[in-house]
């Protein structure tokens, strides 16, 4: 746990609503009481959290979670905080600052205990009891700014996935290097092609009104697809996402680069490169 002097100095700076998070004695991540909301932050932020949140980290990444009450307690739900500590190989070292955004966003920063915030994707998982190698203890994130491969997955019929991290120079993807671009890591939730939070940002992107056509673009092949706004337009996403995955066989830890193609300000379509050939 960081000490207080080291949290307050972290957001001291800070006016929007946040919180923290780390591990007490006998918790760990996926304790039922790390999916709760703190109280006076709901209070503070009336309206926004509602049917679902989204979470964004440093790295590009973002998560949507889908919230439940018990009583006068706000949860996120079991499978989507789990899946959001896995992705995240959280450990027993771990705080998180959750910052309200906008809306139903928060941006979240992961902390060693040490101080040192974590600004790179995790490459591998850190034990959740120190016990487990007390002699070698590792580090479950990078602490650089670029990330780079150290291992790939392989699928039971010995296809090679490849997670976010693994993707070496996803610009060298593009078919035009000045496009909008992200890696897209298949979760267990994919009814749907968000657009991270941060890669709006970047790039200024807009997009069409709710219903509005758009298309995937792959290697000799074209899918329709509709624009989908949700929470007043702060979460713009794509649909025919999940046919696309089915079509082409996509497990969950494959990537895929999106490069976002525009029709003036709007985004219209969305390349979608595959990251080896065994994908296509």
């Amino acid at each position: 746990m960081l000490p207080k002097s080291v949290t307050d100095k972290i957001q001291e700076n800070v006016s929007k609503p946040c919180f923290w998070k780390s591990l007490s004695p006998g918790q760990n991540w996926k304790s039922k009481s790390m999916r709760s909301f703190p109280a006076e932050f709901v209070i503070s932020t009336p309206g926004s959290l509602v049917h679902r949140v989204v979470f964004s980290v440093r790295w590009g990444n973002s998560w949507q979670l889908w919230l439940e009450r018990e009583k006068e307690d706000l949860f996120m739900i079991e499978e989507d905080w789990d899946e959001f500590v896995d992705d995240n190989h959280l450990g027993p070292n771990d705080n998180l600052f959750f910052k309200h955004d906008n809306t139903m966003f928060l941006e979240v920063q992961i902390f060693k205990n040490d101080g040192k915030e974590i600004i790179d994707a995790p490459l591998e998982v850190e034990p959740e009891t120190e016990q487990l190698h007390p002699t070698t203890p590792k580090d479950s994130h990078k602490e650089t700014t670029h990330a780079s491969a150290s291992t790939s997955e392989f699928s039971e019929n010995g296809r090679e996935r490849q997670s976010c991290a693994d993707v070496k120079n996803p610009e060298l993807y593009l078919l035009n290097p000045k496009n909008p671009y992200f890696v897209k890591t298949l979760s267990k939730r994919n009814d749907v092609l968000y657009v991270p939070k941060p890669v709006i940002k970047k790039y200024g992107l807009k997009f069409g009104p709710t219903h509005s056509p758009m298309h995937y673009l792959l290697p000799g092949d074209k899918i329709k697809g509709l624009t989908k706004l949700y929470g007043g337009g702060d979460a713009p996403c794509f649909n025919g996402w999940v046919g696309l995955c089915r079509k082409y066989n996509l497990k969950i830890g494959d990537s895929v680069v999106c490069e976002l193609e525009r029709s003036g300000d709007l985004v219209t379509a969305v390349r979608v490169h595959f990251i080896n050939e065994n994908m296509r």
